[in-house]
Parts: C-alpha cells; sequence; structure tokens
C-alpha cells in the first residue's frame, strides 16, 4: 500500500507515526485514508480529510475522469500533464491525485492519492467510490463530462438554434455547460450512463 494512502496505523492498539520503528512482536494495524470520517485526536498520517472530495487524473485516465464528472465530482484531467504538474496541482489544489504509477507516488508533493489497481475505467470508478465512501454524495449530471464545468438549466427557446431541429421537437429539458457552453439532453445515451450509476451505487 503506497504511503499516499496510509491514514491510520495502530501498533498494538496506540495510534503512531511513520518514523515509530518495531522491535518485534508487535501487533501493528495499518489503515487506508479516511476522507469521509473525522479519526480525530489519533496521529493522522495524512492532511486534514477533504469534505467534498476533488480529483486530479493522470494522463491515462481520461475515461476515469470522464465517469467521475458524470457523478458529480470535480475532476481535473488533461492528457499534456507531466508528473511534475500533477504533483503540483494535488499540493497546490488539495485534490486527490488518481494514478497507476507507484513512481509518480513518491513524489514528496503528493500528499493525498489513491493508486488505482484495475485497468478497466468502470472498476476504477468503483475502487474510488468505495475506498473513499462517495455513494451518498453522488450529484450526476451536474457536471459537463468533456471540460468538468457545472451544468444550469437553460430555457428551451435559447437552444433553439443550437441542436439540431430533431432533437428541439422531441425534447423540453436542456443544460449547458457554464464553461464550455455545450448544450445536453435526455437522450438515447442517458440511459446508459444512468444504468452506470446504479451499478456503482449497487457495488459493495
Amino acid at each position: 500500500m503506497p504511503h499516499n494512502e496510509i491514514d491510520l496505523i495502530l501498533v498494538d492498539g496506540r495510534s503512531v507515526r511513520f518514523e515509530r520503528k518495531l522491535l518485534g512482536g508487535e501487533r501493528v494495524a495499518v489503515y487506508p485514508e479516511f476522507e469521509r470520517f473525522d479519526i480525530s485526536p489519533l496521529h493522522r498520517l495524512r492532511p486534514k480529510p477533504l469534505r467534498q472530495p476533488r480529483f486530479v487524473a493522470d494522463v491515462h485516465l481520461g475515461t476515469l475522469a470522464r465517469f467521475l464528472r458524470l457523478l458529480g465530482f470535480d475532476t481535473r484531467y488533461g492528457n499534456g500533464l507531466d508528473d511534475a504538474e500533477l504533483a503540483l496541482i494535488t499540493s497546490r489544489e488539495k485534490r486527490i491525485l488518481l494514478t497507476r504509477d507507484v513512481g509518480l507516488l513518491k513524489r514528496k508533493a503528493v500528499v493525498r492519492a489513491q493508486w488505482l489497481r484495475s485497468r478497466d475505467p468502470e472498476e476504477q470508478v468503483a475502487e474510488i467510490v468505495e475506498a473513499l465512501h462517495l455513494k451518498r454524495i453522488f450529484r450526476p449530471f451536474t457536471r459537463c463530462m468533456a471540460c468538468n464545468g457545472e451544468l444550469a438549466a437553460i430555457a428551451r427557446q435559447e437552444v433553439a438554434n443550437r441542436v439540431p431541429a430533431r432533437i428541439y421537437r422531441r425534447f423540453r429539458s436542456f443544460k449547458e455547460c457554464e464553461d464550455c457552453q455545450r448544450v445536453f439532453w435526455r437522450g438515447t445515451h442517458f440511459e446508459r450512463l444512468k444504468g452506470i450509476i446504479t451499478r456503482l451505487r449497487r457495488s459493495h
């Protein structure tokens, strides 16, 4: 388990820091990050938990970033970000770094991170949801999957010239991304995305 994922170590039932030396025969328990729980006044080995988790995804995790945005989580992603920039973003913006690169986790600046075991994007997002206890704070369809901007309802007449005529005739409700101005509606893709959300809510 990378040190970035460890939030609490107990030796013989007592909370200790990383520097504690073992003499032999002790009973050691290691716990992962408690982003959604307060474990004060124990020795936290990571920064104060993020009550509203935000993420930055490694360059190979574009689909995962889109899935997290689908669930409503603020997730930065750019396929041009190098390791140094990713480490800086997670530190400066207090974001949880998502990566499969163990070497990236060894950087000192990276204090919040989740090392992904699976290569499958849907399994990856299930890993994160389970590890950080995120099911209760899903806000589906509130972020743009393309750019991460927030979505807001827009009057139907305002999109008359921005969507195909057949779409305008068929649908009554639309949303617009406040950043990139893309327009969204509940088309055929909507049911597929709802299915993903349902599976994640049911996962263990």
